[in-house]
């Protein structure tokens, strides 16, 4: 029998595997690896990548219908690279690749067109025309660099439609049509590079790059730096080296928020290079994330930064991949296809052959974990550049200093102390909104989420109980409809309300805010990061957003409220958490030419994540912290999967939940098997939630364990969903 060529393709649709299809004879002679296809799909078509191609037999196979690509999206060490995560992560390949891949590539939803521009080339030997403004044209178009796009035409000439029109009929102008990349610097152009001196540890580390950079092999390094050590400096130069040595670059930073700043030091070293930078988030618009991906895929781009997905952009032969605050949880995925950046950038790293650098002043305990056993390097920045101080740190004890409203007495003295001096301050409290929710002082009621077991934020400028979940909300009432009393009250505090009070307590100061209500119009971030650079804000109050990575030399005061919150979450990560957000915060004073000073409000100044983030001492956290996880068999000691049921009727995914303990019981070996349990958050978005959580010092013994109860898993009663998230960051 004849051979032909076979195609496996990821369909996107919630399918297990790939699924062979026969490859039409005149598409049989070019790459197809990594092409868009829409492909037949029971009584339907879908739209499918294909992810490996190869001679046999097509008896019985189904045909690809067309390509909707010309070019293949990513190149075919990415397709291998997408089918282990999708393996690893227990996750339809299909659905993988439609998370990968930017709005209007990723085989579903909106589609995004290209942006094509006309341009206008002269033809040499005509008889030039009569009128004025036709020869006006004509010689603009000769004297510039050829070929000329109507944008610039209507610059000069105002609306010279008619007029180009008549000169290509008569033959003097030609007519070419080209894409133009939506590029999100355009008006901006890059700032003035800063030089740097390089402290000893600096070119160290450095060094170490450079070497495994010249050995084209994969070598993960961890980069544990203190705040205001000078790791930015350390990327800038190692992805020169980088360049240098002809390859492509990949920088993950864990919120949009630092990618501005981040972004605009790039550009200002690379600027004069004959090097393309492109940045991959979801600040961005559709079209100009799809610009950027195609562009990485062409080969045009040789540096590109971005979020948690750009982990996933196509860059053919990366030299350096660069996790930047690699501890932070945003770096996971926490629905669908539940991924973490920085395990993945390991990954293609060992795939691709390429240096690794995880960057941090609070490493994870997985990663420190991995450098103190080996397989991680461990490089060392441990002092501030330019020999600064570290801030000194004081814990505010709540019991003694009752706060008035938000702030206490040492934290107010401190505020009126920096504003004399006209500097900065930054506030975190990990809460926004005006109130976490509001109180009927009568009879205790408070309003809930009529979809998620969690209270109603009060949001008092926007007049709105806000569900910060599943984005319920309904206006706030003056009356209790439960016992008809009118003394309804926001009680505690979010971000709205401290910036109330800190305006009527100092009414001259100019105080921003920054969580995630204040920056959801594209570029609001960017827009209060360039205030704060240039002095227009004196306090800004925000979220853990504040406390990532941001370098604003005239802070120099930091106020850390809320901590207890942080601290007594539901979590064995509870403390590994506080300890990286407070040190994190800390970090962002004093890193100018003025000391800094941080004030944490607390009512357990005991507690060893507080006492070690004032100390700056991260050795000893980890060691305190790290002998209750191994104990307990949790990572970096075992491993975890958490395998989260859920459905609109609570009685059936109990049900089905204790139906599946109880088979996994039965399978494992080796493996803890804990629960079924209701979730912490135990309603969301309609939804009951169960969670069984499997423990194990095997890894393969959890995926051995996986592999048997998988059929269990599709066979779960109707309306019950399994979420299988391995490596759980999140167990809310």
């Amino acid at each position: 029998m004849a051979k032909t060529m076979i195609a496996a393709v990821a369909v996107v649709a919630p399918l297990p595997k790939l699924l062979d299809y026969r490859v039409p004879e005149q598409y049989s002679a070019r790459p197809l690896i990594g092409v868009r296809f829409r492909v037949p799909l029971g009584r339907r078509s879908a739209v499918g990548f294909v992810m490996t191609q190869r001679e046999g037999s097509a008896e019985g196979l189904k045909e690809l219908i067309e390509p909707l690509d010309e070019q293949p999206l990513f190149p075919p060490i990415m397709g291998a690279f997408l089918l282990r995560a999708a393996d690893y992560y227990r996750h339809p390949p299909g659905e993988v690749l439609h998370t990968a891949l930017p709005v209007g590539l990723g085989g579903r939803g909106k589609t995004v067109a290209p942006v094509t521009e006309k341009s206008y080339h002269f033809v040499a030997g005509k008889t030039l025309p009569g009128g004025e403004k036709q020869r006006a044209i004509l010689e603009f178009i000769r004297q510039h660099d050829q070929p000329t796009p109507l944008t610039l035409l209507r610059e000069h000439f105002g609306a010279p439609h008619a007029t180009l029109q008549r000169l290509t009929e008569r033959g003097l102008l030609r007519v070419s049509v080209t894409e133009r990349n939506r590029d999100p610097f355009t008006g901006h152009p890059p700032p003035a590079d800063r030089p740097v001196t390089l402290n000893n540890d600096q070119c160290t580390a450095i060094g170490r790059i450079e070497a495994g950079l010249k050995t084209d092999t994969f070598t993960p390094l961890l980069l544990h730096g203190v705040t205001g050590s000078g790791k930015t400096e350390v990327y800038l130069n190692a992805v020169l080296t980088t360049l240098q040595r002809k390859k492509s670059a990949l920088i993950l930073v864990p919120e949009i928020g630092l990618t501005p700043q981040l972004v605009d030091r790039f550009r200002a070293r690379l600027h004069g290079l004959d090097v393309k930078l492109a940045v991959l988030h979801s600040g961005l618009g559709d079209g100009e994330r799809f610009d950027a991906w195609r562009a990485i895929a062409r080969g045009d781009v040789a540096v590109v930064i971005g979020a948690r997905s750009a982990v996933f952009a196509p860059l053919v032969n990366p030299g350096i991949i660069i996790v930047d605050e690699e501890h932070e949880s945003s770096y996971k995925q926490s629905d669908g296809f539940r991924y973490h950046a920085r395990d993945l950038a390991l990954l293609r790293g060992q795939m691709q052959q390429c240096v690794v650098v995880l960057g941090s002043a609070t490493p994870s305990s997985t990663s420190y974990q991995r450098a103190t056993a080996g397989p991680v390097e461990l490089l060392e920045l441990p002092t501030r550049i330019a020999e600064r101080p570290l801030p000194q740190v004081e814990l505010i004890d709540l019991t003694v200093h009752r706060p008035e409203h938000s702030l206490s007495e040492p934290l107010v003295t401190a505020l009126e102390e920096t504003l004399a001096r006209r500097e900065q301050a930054l506030l975190l409290l990990n809460r926004r909104g005006f109130a976490p929710y509001l109180l009927c002082t009568d009879c205790g009621r408070t309003w809930r989420c009529p979809n998620c077991a969690i209270t109603l934020t009060y949001h008092r400028q926007a007049r709105q109980l806000r569900c910060h979940y599943c984005d319920y909300h309904q206006p706030p009432i003056d009356i209790c409809p439960d016992c008809q009393g009118t003394e309804l009250i926001p009680d505690s505090a979010g971000t709205e309300r401290l910036a109330e009070e800190l305006q009527e307590r100092f009414p001259a100061a100019r105080i921003a805010r920054m969580d995630r209500d204040t920056t959801t119009r594209k570029g609001a971030q960017a827009a209060i990061v360039r205030a704060m650079e240039q002095g227009d804000i004196d306090v800004l109050i925000g979220t853990q957003m504040i406390a990532k990575g941001l370098d604003f030399p005239a802070v120099t005061l930091v106020g850390i409220l809320g901590s207890d919150a942080t601290l007594n979450l539901p979590d064995f990560r509870a403390a590994e958490r506080a300890f990286a957000l407070f040190t994190q915060a800390a970090g962002r004073a004093g890193r100018g030419g003025t000391p800094g000073r941080v004030y944490i409000q607390s009512y357990a100044t005991e507690h060893y994540a507080l006492t070690c983030s004032a100390g700056h001492d991260y050795r000893s956290f980890f060691a305190l912290e790290s002998a209750g996880r191994e104990e307990l068999g949790y990572p970096p000691f075992g491993h975890l999967i958490n395998l989260v049921l859920s459905s609109p009727d609570v009685k059936r995914v109990e049900t089905a939940a204790t139906l599946l303990a109880q088979r996994l019981l039965a399978a494992a070996e080796a493996v803890d098997v804990l629960g079924p349990a209701p979730c912490p958050l135990g309603r969301l978005r309609g939804r009951w939630r169960y969670q069984i959580l499997l423990k194990s010092a095997s890894r393969p013994r959890l995926r051995q364990l996986l592999d048997r109860c998988e059929p269990l898993g599709r066979a779960l009663p109707s309306g019950v969903r399994l979420a299988v998230d391995v490596d759980p960051i999140d167990m809310l």
